[in-house]
């Protein structure tokens, strides 16, 4: 029995003594993950089922973001994929697939790299499950979208601005490029 008064007392004494406050650095988190919009076209159904299925798929990226509170984001990625048969739409399917991420402590450059790579990064294979999916309901061969190098598409999209910068400044033009608006844009074709 004074086993356990000793054990106690030592216990309490643990719990009373100052901790040492570890210095926080910055701070990222995934809060959720969801479905936020999703759409799907087929205007040429049933007619697009009776020929050969070689259609030429055109596919575009955008992310975009938005600041819910303090350090809290919703970060939303929009994946578009369209299919063409003799320049004539098999279908059209667009899915934004978003998420809440916590982004605490970082500085505007590190939050707008974070928003665009490391979200689109988490939320990429969601949207292509839910690409594939609709398009699988709609009768049409499942759509298996490439893993997406963002932290490229980033780093292309950072060398553009320079160069439209650096050319604006050359030509003593005051229309210097900007950010745009609705984040990152990319535009790639895939044949199946």
């Amino acid at each position: 029995m004074a086993e356990n008064e000793e054990n106690n007392e030592n216990e309490a004494a643990a719990a009373a003594a100052p901790t040492t406050e570890q210095p926080e650095g910055p701070a990222f988190a995934l809060q959720r993950i969801y479905l936020k919009d999703a759409s799907f076209e087929s205007p040429r159904s049933p007619l697009v089922f009776q020929g050969k299925w070689e259609p030429k798929i055109n596919f575009d990226i955008k992310t975009r973001h938005n600041k819910i509170q303090d350090d809290v984001y919703e970060v939303v990625l929009v994946l578009t994929a369209e299919a063409k048969l003799d320049d004539e739409p098999a279908f059209l399917v667009e899915i934004h697939q978003a998420g809440i991420f916590t982004c605490k402590d970082f500085d505007q450059a590190q939050l707008e790299q974070l928003h665009a790579t490391v979200c689109p990064n988490i939320l990429f294979p969601y949207a292509r499950e839910a690409i594939d999916n609709v398009v699988s309901k709609g009768s049409f061969p499942a759509l298996m979208l490439s893993p997406i190098n963002f932290d490229a598409i980033y780093a292309q999209q950072k060398q553009a601005q320079a160069e439209q910068a650096a050319q604006a400044n050359g030509a003593g033009d005051d229309d210097a490029a900007g950010d745009d608006a609705t984040g990152d844009d990319a535009t790639a074709e895939e044949a199946d």
